[in-house]
């Protein structure tokens, strides 16, 4: 008598799809008999009032405002010379660590005390800890890194 090729695995996957099939299946006669039931077919139509809700009562018509073509603005508003803020790249910070054998360290931002990488390379003067420092940002591999740092007098 040979094997059968079914796993038992299988086999109980097969009885859940089975199972599974099945009561969808009475889920859906049961939602058809309620609708016979109760006569309702849900909401007939659906209206967008002009706050951009459905609703199902028509929106009152005397509430509709008009607006001209004109008004209407796809784009980036104008900035007049005056309303720009001067943006200054120097920011001012503290040297937290400073391997000078590695030739890497940290300074932490004394505006928003964020800690920023900064390299050998983008130092102007010798630097060590507790420091005070001004520098720039400069997007990096792994974020911001200070760069063109210098001592603060």
């Amino acid at each position: 008598m040979a094997k059968s090729q079914q796993t038992y695995n299988k086999t109980e996957k097969e009885k859940k799809r089975l199972k599974k099939r099945e009561d969808k299946r009475k889920k859906m006669e049961a939602r058809k008999a309620e609708a016979k039931e109760s006569n309702k077919k849900g909401i007939e139509f659906a209206y967008v009032d002009f706050n951009g809700n459905l609703t199902d009562t028509p929106p009152d018509p005397s509430l509709r405002v008009e607006i001209d073509v004109e008004d209407i603005a796809i784009s980036v508003p104008k900035i007049a010379e005056g309303d720009r803020e001067a943006f200054d790249p120097v920011r001012s910070g503290t040297v937290s660590f400073f391997d000078t054998s590695k030739g890497f360290g940290f300074i932490i931002d004394s505006e928003d005390q964020e800690k920023y990488f900064t390299h050998v390379s983008g130092l102007i003067d010798e630097i060590s800890e507790n420091d005070k420092v001004s520098f720039e940002l400069e997007k990096g591999m792994k974020g911001l890194n200070a760069v063109k740092v210098t001592l603060q007098k």
